[in-house]
């Protein structure tokens, strides 16, 4: 009996701890290589929103649609340059060959998509913003703006999550375009309540319990995805 606990023992200190340091390089060269790209997309964004605040009906709609396609566009190339397109160009095997545990890549993926969306996506948020309260569109926007954001972003998780855990280039597409094309139904749902479309028009910044549930909502999901995905990386002892 004393053995077993000995060799059970020996088996939890010699488990792999997380290596930091290469988790840092993976983490830089993922930003490295897609930050030209990153920059375009903020570039575009900012167009978008310079249509938007340009003070015509047209204008406006014609911005807020090139918006919600760059910020959709932000957050399908995070995930498909980085780890699809890595498993079409077998790069995998390369990766095995350092000091890394899956639990290591597992945190560099993880981390990196989240700083390589989530930096583009906070610097057009922030703009977005800046052009609804500086502008003459109605600050009634913003709670619906936020949403919108709020929206994409679980929408990335759901994505991100899943191409983290299938290998399956089919099914992280579809799970891909299927999370983010429900951006429009999502819109579309929004405006219906009352609650939220309405001040849409005005300039009071009414946070109503409808939209304060969504943006609840969204939150708690997104963070509960990759939670749940984190455990079941935990338990991996193989990268494939």
């Amino acid at each position: 009996m004393s053995q077993v606990v000995q060799s059970s023992n020996n088996s939890l200190s010699q488990s792999p701890a997380v290596n930091l340091s290469l988790i840092k390089k993976l983490i830089l060269k993922d930003w490295q290589l897609f930050e030209k790209q990153l920059a375009g997309y903020v570039l575009g964004g900012i167009l978008s929103l310079c249509l938007m605040g340009h003070g015509k009906l047209w204008s406006f709609y014609l911005g807020s649609l090139l918006l919600i396609i760059v910020i959709v566009a932000v957050a399908c190339f995070a995930i498909s340059t980085s780890l699809v397109n890595e498993r079409k160009e077998h790069t995998l095997p390369f990766v095995m060959s350092l000091p890394i545990s899956p639990l290591d890549f597992y945190l560099a993926k993880l981390v990196g998509n989240l700083i390589t969306f989530g930096v583009p996506m906070l610097l057009l948020a922030i703009a977005t913003l800046a052009t609804i309260w500086f502008t003459a569109l109605p600050d009634g926007l913003i709670v619906f703006a936020l949403l919108i954001f709020a929206h994409v972003t679980l929408a990335f998780c759901i994505s991100l999550s899943v191409a983290l855990a299938v290998e399956s280039e089919g099914w992280n597409i579809f799970a891909m375009i299927a999370s983010m094309v429900m951006v429009n139904p999502f819109i579309m749902l929004i405006g219906q309540i009352s609650a939220i479309s309405k001040p849409v028009s005005t300039n009071a910044i009414v946070w109503s319990w409808q939209a304060l549930s969504i943006l609840s909502l969204q939150a708690f999901l997104s963070v509960l995805i990759l939670c749940l995905t984190g455990l079941y990386h935990c338990r991996k002892r193989a990268f494939y």
